[in-house]
Order: structure tokens, then sequence, then C-alpha cells
């Protein structure tokens, strides 16, 4: 998909929260990925990073994508 190198932008604190940045920065015409350990998604665990997902974007667009997220 992505044949750049991924920068992680934005570290949410679940699924739920992270499709939500990650469709704001498509919606702008960002392109991100989701990465997340599945551990946390199959237990619904959220202790000790295992429920942190990471949203990642192409590098040359994230510094684009943190401006978007901080508005």
């Amino acid at each position: 998909m992505f044949k750049e190198t991924l920068t992680t932008v934005y570290i949410a604190s679940g699924q739920p929260e992270a499709q939500i940045i990650k469709g704001r920065l498509e919606s702008e015409g960002i392109p991100a990925m989701l990465r997340y350990e599945s551990a946390g998604l199959v237990y619904g665990l959220t202790i000790d990073g295992l429920g942190q997902v990471e949203i990642q974007v192409p590098s040359s667009l994230a510094q684009k994508a943190k401006e978007i997220l901080a508005a």
C-alpha cells in the first residue's frame, strides 16, 4: 500500500479513537494506516500499551497531518 517510510503522527487509546483520527486524515487526502498489538484488539485490553493504536502516515505528509490534528 505504502512505498514510503511511515511516521507515527498520533497514538490513540483504542480502536474507536484511532478510526476517527484515521478518517479525519483521510478526509483531508492523507492516507493513514493503523498499527497496533493484536492482543489488545482481541481481548479488549487497554493496559500497559496493549490498547494503544499508532496512526501512521507517509513521512512526507507527517507535518501536514500533525497540523491537521492540532487544529
